[in-house]
């Protein structure tokens, strides 16, 4: 399974920075008993690697060489890591399909945001390897999201693209899809008299055309740390988890 991660955005929320914002230390990560700093992109490779990928596919701009001499090593266990550039950053839509020359019909493949943290960590495994599928999470203010509208089924209605009047506040995080589909929504997407920016209005499109999508109710905490104040909740999240790890440590076995 292949996952993509469109990391050629500008990061103007958080910048000034002296690195991409892929980059930004998050937490930490222990190496041969050695505490180092973690890049926030890391926690989604962990969680697409947990989910099964075992290729990743970071879509970045010209100017972010920093992320290829970052992920170009062997930093990815039990994933091989590719790189595709994306000219100018047009949109969500426009990077991630920049990966169809690298995603073959009869595989899956798996879109994540490479600056949010969210748990629970294996999360992605809830979704279909059959469908197009959105990895949900519930958030306390879904306008700076994209609020997923489904039905009892679970079966996607709607993606509000963040609007004030969000009638959902489950939004999603990641999402999955056959191989297949994922070219056929690139076929759909270039075919648009102006292609969509937002995964969002593209995906509205396609199921007022016939297609289907479903969303999976999985996830329990979500946070962009595109902002200063997310970085802030970003480090709130964290905390437990790096008491519990520290904890188990202490504990002998």
């Amino acid at each position: 399974m292949w996952g993509v991660i469109p990391a050629a955005g500008n990061g103007t929320r958080i910048q000034p920075l002296a690195f991409s914002k892929e980059l930004l230390p998050v937490g930490g990560r222990s190496e041969e008993r050695i505490e180092r700093p973690k890049a926030v992109s890391e926690y989604l490779v962990e969680r697409m690697v947990c989910g099964g990928a075992d290729k990743i596919c970071f879509v970045i701009s010209p100017g972010k060489s920093d992320i290829m001499e970052y992920y170009g090593g062997s930093r990815v266990p039990g994933a091989d890591i590719a790189f595709i550039v994306q000219p100018r950053a047009i949109g969500l839509c426009d990077a991630i399909f920049r990966a169809c020359p690298v995603v073959p019909k009869d595989e899956p493949v798996v879109i994540g945001l490479p600056d949010t943290i969210w748990f629970p960590e294996d999360a992605l495994c809830a979704l279909p390897d059959d469908r197009l599928s959105f990895l949900l999470f519930p958030v306390d203010q879904p306008r700076f999201f994209d609020a997923v509208m489904t039905d009892e089924a679970g079966r996607v209605l709607e993606i509000q693209v963040k609007s004030e009047a969000a009638r959902s506040n489950w939004i999603w995080g990641a999402f999955k899809m056959p191989g297949h589909i994922f070219h056929e929504l690139h076929h759909f997407w270039r075919a648009r008299p102006e292609p969509d920016e937002y995964v969002g209005t593209l995906v509205n499109a396609w199921l007022a055309q016939g297609g289907e999508a479903m969303g999976v109710r999985a996830g329990l905490s979500y946070v962009d740390v595109g902002t200063l104040d997310g970085y802030r909740s970003a480090m709130q999240l964290l905390r437990p988890a790096a008491q519990e790890q520290d904890m188990s440590a202490r504990i002998p076995m």
